[in-house]
């Protein structure tokens, strides 16, 4: 888990994915918002009234899946895919924690903009493979 938290620290973007009500998968890109002390627990930002956080509290079941850079001398990407269990956090103490100034482009009134959530998506099976190595780290 220690090396794969390392490699996981130089990747911004996860796609994000949710099963919607009628049983589609819905995935959309999240920031980790340089929050990369990565533990197994990943957090995201968003809104209360989007259909992400709809779809977690119906089916808390969640996938993350991350590219990482390809590698030198033509070596493959870092592919990593994780299935996590989704939580929404209401936490001021856990917005503060997690929050960077970058993210006011989008919630203007930092951690007090109204309808603001944090998902913590705890992993329960990470898959990673990198053209030389492949292997599998339960939670």
């Amino acid at each position: 888990m220690k090396d794969l938290a390392k490699k996981v620290a130089d990747i911004d973007f996860t796609m994000l994915s949710t099963r919607a009500d009628d049983g589609e998968i819905g995935a959309r890109p999240m920031s980790n918002n340089g929050d990369v002390e990565y533990d197994g627990d990943s957090w995201f930002f968003t809104w209360e009234t989007s259909r992400m956080v709809a779809d977690i509290q119906r089916d808390p079941r969640v996938g993350l899946s991350l590219q990482g850079k390809a590698g030198i001398l033509g070596k493959p990407p870092l592919f990593i895919s994780i299935e996590a269990i989704a939580e929404l956090v209401r936490d001021m103490a856990l917005f503060e924690k997690h929050w960077n100034a970058d993210l006011e482009r989008w919630f203007e009134q930092g951690i007090e903009t109204p309808g603001i959530v944090l998902i913590k998506a705890h992993a329960q099976r990470i898959k990673y493979w990198d053209g030389e190595d492949e292997g599998e780290v339960k939670g």
